[in-house]
């Protein structure tokens, strides 16, 4: 008996080396560094990948009728065995030597002696239940299978007990839990979208949305726009700060309203509407943000227009859904683009008829997924030039269509993560601020630049890397990207996919976070007359330290 239960609890051999050659690749570098519960979580998915794969390849060779048996099969199992034990000893020491060097270049703490145990803690955890609930579905269909066999052959039972599994799991997904997780998440967004954490009332200025001159209500706003809107500094704050008379600037902005319909065609006339209701067309500078899923928009963007141009500065935005960027993108991605055409084209058409002589200085500006969005409205480089003064995206995905083509098309020699396009005339692309001057300072207008880093795993993923090898892995690797690293099929997209989740948790000027870099970007793109470098490492540190103030 005893016997038996054991026989039973033994794995395949090619499912085992398949769950074990997994876990081997989820420790190899990537670009951040990730904590021990996400990497056990990480290595235990990728355990049970590799057992699946392994069980298909397993199935393959069975019935191809080649076999191991006897004494064969014991000795191969004892290789495995052996190979486990100290393949994945010899692996784990080279990935915490490998975390450790990461975690040094983006500056965080080095790996902790819980780290390893942890991680296999949790992997082991997570492996375990997602083959025990693989098996449970086999079990099933094998007794579909089973009592379909009594009426048909076995083979064709067989096909149908699958058959049955697969269908009832995809109902069960679907039409049950799905339907029931992405309700339940739905309606807690909505109530996120509508709460605000302080009790700070609506503006009493004009040139505020939901301000006296304003015709949106200030819980329509949303629990974004509301924050953007109570942060924006007052003129008494700027004329602190440069020591010059300065104006309220202006912020207008459309939320998705309280039931959560939302019609953007609507809401970019709204925006446009509320845009001049706050005097933003009377003001030097226009600045047209696509926000993320939420309708967020950063502040250190806005606010660096703002102080450069002595409050003179205008901010429109709306938002477009009330769900976090990478669920707006899986659930609608064309949302964000649709989103930013639409509210530029709407600002545009509104600016074209003003005089000539009366017109605005007209930004574009967008951080992630708001990229995505705001270059939507433009075929090109000489649009974005023709149609605007400047423009600063901030963190773009790796599916922004115009960052793709730049990138793309650039100029021979220079890195996918620093490009060179069209000798940078027009378009240019930064990481740290020295690099706004390549190939050299000499800059003519208008300015459009892209601001990303070189371990930002949001512009570098995409689902080519599963089967092409990209030009950055080619290349001399960017800033802290780790030498380590090494492009694996199907496995290095997992890794970034992975990388993803983690892109915020890491310290300013890395991954995803790009702290007050968007002032020193916009002091290179749009700065006003008289302005220096050391106006902007002021304003940078003025920006920072308003950070802990902000209502949120």
């Amino acid at each position: 008996m005893l016997r038996r239960a054991v026989r039973r609890l033994r794995c395949p051999i090619a499912p085992t080396t398949g769950a074990i050659v997994l876990f081997w690749l989820a420790l190899t570098p990537s670009l951040l560094p990730r904590s021990p519960l996400f990497q056990g979580l990480v290595c235990g998915v990728a355990a049970a990948l590799g057992y699946a794969v392994g069980a298909l390849l397993g199935w393959l060779l069975r019935s191809c009728g080649l076999r191991l048996v006897g004494r064969v099969r014991r000795i191969a199992w004892w290789l495995v065995g052996l190979a486990a034990v100290v393949g994945s000893v010899i692996c784990l020491v080279w990935y915490v030597r490998w975390e450790d060097d990461l975690r040094e270049r983006v500056g965080t703490e080095s790996v902790d002696p819980a780290h390893v145990p942890v991680l296999l803690g949790v992997g082991l955890v997570v492996f375990v239940l997602v083959v025990g609930i693989a098996r449970l579905l086999r079990l099933v269909g094998r007794f579909v299978g089973r009592q379909v066999s009594r009426v048909l052959p076995q083979r064709v039972a067989a096909v149908i007990g699958a058959l049955v599994v697969a269908a009832g799991c995809w109902v069960v997904v679907d039409d049950v839990v799905a339907a029931r997780v992405l309700a339940t998440m739905d309606s807690t967004f909505i109530a996120i979208n509508d709460e605000f954490a302080s009790d700070h009332p609506a503006p009493t200025s004009p040139s505020l949305s939901a301000g006296p001159a304003s015709s949106v209500e200030w819980e329509d706003l949303g629990r974004q726009g509301r924050v953007f809107i109570a942060n924006a500094p007052t003129a008494e704050t700027i004329a602190a700060f440069t020591g010059r008379p300065a104006l309220q600037p202006v912020r207008a902005y459309v939320g998705v309203g309280t039931d959560g319909e939302i019609d953007l065609r609507e809401e970019a006339q709204r925006a446009v509407e509320e845009l001049e209701l706050t005097g933003g067309f009377e003001r030097q500078v226009v600045n047209v943000v696509t926000g993320t899923g939420r309708g967020w928009v950063n502040e250190n963007q806005a606010r660096a227009l703002e102080y450069m141009w002595d409050g003179d500065a205008a901010t429109v935005s709306m938002q477009y859904s009330y769900l976090p960027s990478w669920m707006s993108f899986l659930v609608d991605g064309s949302r964000a683009q649709e989103a930013g055409r639409l509210l530029f084209d709407a600002v545009y058409a509104r600016w074209l008829e003003l005089p000539e002589d009366a017109r605005p200085l007209l930004v574009v500006s967008g951080e992630s997924l708001g990229t995505f969005g705001g270059e939507a409205a433009f075929s090109g480089a000489q649009d974005l030039a023709e149609r605007t003064s400047g423009a600063l995206f901030v963190g773009p995905t790796g599916n922004n269509r115009l960052w793709q083509q730049f990138t793309d098309e650039r100029d021979r020699g220079t890195p996918e993560v620093l490009p060179v396009y069209g000798g940078g005339e027009i378009v240019r692309f930064g990481d740290q601020e020295e690099d706004w001057d390549r190939p050299d300072a000499t800059w003519t207008g208008p300015r459009i630049g892209y601001l990303q880093h070189a371990n930002d795993p949001i512009t570098w993923w995409t689902w080519s890397l599963a089967l092409h090898k990209p030009d950055w892995l080619d290349e001399p690797r960017g800033r802290d990207v780790s030498p380590k690293i090494r492009w694996i099929p199907v496995v290095t997209m997992l890794q970034l996919a992975a990388d993803q989740m983690v892109a915020n948790d890491v310290p300013q000027g890395q991954g995803h976070q790009f702290g007050q870099e968007p002032v020193r970007a916009w002091a290179k793109i749009l700065p006003s007359p008289g302005w220096d470098d050391a106006d902007t490492d002021r304003l940078a540190e003025e920006i920072a330290s308003q950070q802990l103030d902000d209502v949120s």
